[in-house]
């Protein structure tokens, strides 16, 4: 990511990530059962939610940290190099109803702590890396697991 970011609004980005990883999920119902591959990876419905809130709360934990002057732990997600029998599992109803409360409180998170910061916090962040608004911009970046497995209204 480079040094410049753009004029969204950090926590409108975050929470309209949320909300475009979701509005995909709620077709994933449909999932056939075979992983769909995008660039080197393989990638199902429980498999980009399970990225898409790793990767918020790997930097949620960053922000925090930093924010009180501790140092950042390293995160040991296995990402998405591997697919876990949980994520071949079918999608169902209830996954979807689970994802929807997990992400939604995640991004709720997000938005909360981001909207508590100054600009100047947001631009001139404490400790080592992105400041925080480079890492709500990256945040973004999440919706690659989603669009992974697209739309799949019609896939059965």
């Amino acid at each position: 990511m480079s040094d410049d970011t753009d004029n969204r609004d950090p926590a409108s980005v975050v929470t309209g990530t949320i909300d475009h990883v979701l509005a995909l999920a709620a077709t994933w119902t449909a999932w056939n059962g075979r992983p769909l591959q995008a660039d080197d990876r393989l990638y199902t419905p429980h498999k980009a939610i399970r990225r898409v809130a790793d990767h918020f709360i790997d930097h949620l934990a960053e922000v925090e940290a930093r924010l009180i002057g501790e140092r950042t732990i390293p995160d040991h997600w296995h990402a998405s190099a591997s697919t876990t029998p949980a994520d071949l599992a079918t999608f169902t109803d209830q996954d979807l109803d689970e994802a929807k409360s997990r992400l939604t409180r995640l991004g709720l998170i997000w938005a909360a702590r981001l909207n508590a910061m100054t600009p100047d916090q947001l631009d001139h962040s404490p400790g080592e890396g992105w400041t925080f608004r480079q890492i709500a911009i990256h945040l973004a970046e999440s919706t690659y697991y989603a669009d992974a497995v697209g739309n799949l209204t019609d896939s059965r």
